[in-house]
């Protein structure tokens, strides 16, 4: 696992951005695993500002979001669906029916989490996967107790999900319980993780994932067991690692090896 500590949130958007414009400019028909939430906004838009300069190009590029709320329709302004359009699709030149996200309407659900998973084998698999971090651990909406190796399902959001997505809620507007959501194992089975995390609110959630034991109790834990995973993380996400000088130095000579391996 690689852990990558920048001072603030702008240097981890950046960096991770970065990440993407490097697989893009190595592969044009990559296939890209997106996130929603707030950490990402930054990054897409970096990703705008590179696509609309022709310094990349999404026409060849085939997306699949991590989870969706059950229940709600593609055009209800809380999807992911409606998030996505927002934020990224609409300002790049994206084949927008190459772009999927789990179906919040479906009528079989459980029949849904399957084609998902098809739809992403028959793409050739996930290039990089992007993720955020929730407080408790959870990485897309896999809750602590989701299995290590589960694949795309419906999942119950925690009280603590719940609340703290209340905040993209009106007080009497309907917000969901229940999500469909990749899973662990299917984000694993990325090429490449690059997790995001910025502030102090996920500071536990971080010192769990690189220095706990792996668990269900956390499951970005399982990380741990990925060849390629970055953790693009700021100081202050960073503040309870037992000792951030030596994850900086790492990342250093990680840096100078790649320099002159010229990767």
């Amino acid at each position: 696992m690689q852990i990558v500590i920048l001072k603030d949130s702008a240097s981890v958007a950046e960096y991770g951005a970065n990440i993407f414009i490097k697989q893009l400019k190595k592969k044009a028909d990559s296939v890209l695993g997106l996130a929603t939430g707030s950490t990402p906004v930054s990054l897409y838009q970096s990703l705008i500002a590179a696509n609309k300069a022709k310094q990349i190009s999404f026409k060849a590029v085939t997306t699949f979001n991590l989870d969706e709320y059950l229940g709600l329709e593609g055009t209800h302004p809380q999807s992911y669906r409606y998030f996505m359009n927002e934020q990224l699709f609409e300002h790049i030149d994206i084949d927008k029916s190459k772009t999927f996200v789990p179906p919040g309407d479906a009528a079989n659900p459980l029949e849904a989490c399957q084609a998902y998973e098809e739809k992403i084998k028959s793409a050739g698999g996930i290039d990089i996967q992007l993720l955020g971090i929730g407080r408790n651990g959870h990485i897309g909406f896999n809750e602590p107790s989701s299995g290590l190796m589960s694949r795309t399902r419906v999942k119950t959001l925690t009280k603590a999900t719940i609340e703290d997505n209340a905040r993209f809620f009106k007080e009497d507007e309907y917000q969901p319980h229940l999500s469909i959501t990749m899973g662990i194992g299917t984000i694993l089975d990325a090429k490449k993780v690059v997790l995001l995390a910025t502030g102090e609110n996920k500071a536990d959630a971080i010192l769990a994932t690189v220095e706990g034991a792996l668990t269900a109790a956390c499951p970005a834990s399982a990380l741990q067991l990925h060849q390629d995973a970055v953790l693009v993380i700021d100081e202050a996400a960073a503040s309870k690692l037992s000792d951030k000088d030596f994850y900086k130095h790492i990342e250093a000579e990680n840096q100078k090896l790649m320099a002159r391996l010229g990767l």
